[in-house]
């Protein structure tokens, strides 16, 4: 099941996407890591959706990688007498602490905390950016508006508030609930919402406690002011285009995404480009060439990964759409032009032994013309670390910790495989050409490159580099 790629696909399960024979479609079609969206589906949902997926993977004997996806702060106005009003641009609308059926005049807001920091001025948005209101004055218990852009607004939409720092937290009541659930079935990767400081991430890493990697998805503009300590402490982050696309204006996305994926390559963080990117294939067996169009920036930005929501969750053509993503990718990387832009974003080394190795690593690869770079890691920092440099090669991971070898699905270049601990050098190399050749990456008179630490099994300790021949 080796990928003809280095970026990797990002699937969300959902109603469209959840039996079996699907699931293993579109893992074969080209999806490395799997998506739960605790903003919807029951825990008996995700829990019977978890058990496939790892069936698959005993099935196919491939790492796969599971994503928790918190739910996060989501505001919302409450309910309507009618259900649905119609805002006409130039008239005044208030949100208040109501908890009366809302009308023409009025709603009820239910986030009394939002009450203290909203002041004149400032913009409300809601459902999605259709509607904007511009505050005119708040008094902490209710806020009075003037309607910019008008239209129709029905029951429980969601506001977003572009121009201030809200003093909520990023876990809510129910993304405690989700989150000691999505742990306790072994997810990898862990997705937190709505993050507006680097002070969000850390309650959120003492509740996960190593057992799954952290996400951060960055959907507020706020976040973007304390973006290098926001990827410095996330285990990766996410450019989710959805709410960042509500809450910034539309020509500023692009640029946000690509500062992004910079400060990640920088850092050696994976990242994920997500939201709308084959959204017409939720209907359609086929994108825009708008969409494909976005879909290959990503990739020549040197994204890690890419995402698929609704296309993948409740759409007519998951499968199309992941096999449609996964070509899309291959075209890229097959274009000499994306190993030019690759190398035109490479980021120094820090001064590490660590960094010093993989440096090496990559420009040997370059220069001998590897078959593969074989890292050997306990804790998958020697891969990641590989990853950043982002060589020729691809990256063959070996790990003894299988949960490791899951989280590592979602990073650039690397081919994630699980093999008992190596004790010497003899038996180093010996592993790394049998894995190369079982599992297609090298055949007899291949070279590969070497990575491990010394002594083997000693998280941190990157400090060998080894060139080998596959023989006879």
């Amino acid at each position: 099941m080796r990928r003809q790629r280095n970026a990797k696909i990002i699937a969300t399960l959902g109603p469209a996407s959840s039996d079996t024979k699907t699931i293993q479609a579109l893992f074969e079609a080209g999806a490395d890591v799997f998506r739960f969206n605790f903003s919807h589906g029951s825990h008996a949902d995700h829990q019977a959706r978890y058990e496939i997926v790892r069936a698959v993977e005993r099935k196919l004997g491939r790492p796969i990688a599971i994503l928790a996806d918190l739910q996060g702060p989501k505001l919302r106005i409450g309910t309507f007498a009618e259900g649905r009003i119609t805002l006409t641009a130039g008239s005044e609308f208030v949100l208040d602490c109501d908890t009366s059926p809302g009308t023409v005049q009025r709603v009820c807001l239910p986030h009394p905390e939002l009450f203290e920091v909203i002041a004149p001025g400032q913009s409300l948005l809601l459902d999605d950016g259709k509607l904007h209101l511009q505050v005119l004055a708040s008094d902490g218990q209710r806020i009075c508006t003037r309607v910019i852009t008008g239209g129709p607004l029905s029951d429980r939409k969601g506001v977003n508030v572009p121009d201030a720092v809200l003093p909520i937290p990023v876990l809510t009541e129910k993304d405690r609930r989700d989150l000691a659930f999505a742990l306790s079935l072994g997810v990898d990767w862990v997705a937190l919402s709505f993050v507006q400081r680097p002070e969000d991430l850390l309650e959120a890493r003492e509740l996960v406690g190593g057992r799954a990697s952290l996400m951060t998805k960055l959907e507020k503009p706020q976040a973007l002011d304390q973006l290098e300590e926001i990827v410095r402490l996330s285990d990766a982050v996410m450019v989710a285009r959805g709410d960042l696309g509500v809450e910034l204006p539309p020509e500023r996305v692009p640029g946000a995404q690509k500062r992004i994926l910079r400060a990640c390559r920088q850092h050696g963080k994976p990242s994920i480009v997500a939201t709308q990117m084959l959204e017409s294939m939720i209907a359609a067996p086929t994108p825009t060439r708008a969409e494909a169009s976005d879909v290959a920036s990503a990739i020549y930005d040197g994204a890690d990964a890419v995402m698929l929501s609704a296309e993948s969750a409740s759409g007519s053509f998951p499968v199309q759409a992941v096999s449609m993503m996964d070509r899309i990718i291959i075209e890229v990387e097959h274009d000499p032009l994306y190993r030019n832009l690759i190398d035109a974003q490479y980021e120094l080394p820090m001064p590490t032994r660590g960094d010093a190795i993989c440096s090496a690593l990559r420009n040997v690869t370059n220069i001998i013309g590897a078959a593969a770079t074989v890292t050997y890691t306990t804790s998958g920092h020697t891969s990641l670390r590989a990853a950043r440099e982002r060589p020729t090669a691809p990256i063959l991971s070996i790990t003894p910790n299988l949960a490791i070898a899951r989280r590592l699905a979602l990073v650039w270049g690397v081919h994630s495989t699980v093999s008992a601990d190596v004790h010497n050098v003899d038996e180093m190399v010996a592993t790394a050409a049998r894995v190369a050749r079982e599992e297609g990456f090298a055949q007899s008179g291949d070279q590969i490159a070497i990575t491990a630490g010394m002594p083997f099994g000693q998280p941190g300790s990157t400090n060998l580099l080894r060139i080998a021949e596959i023989e006879a």
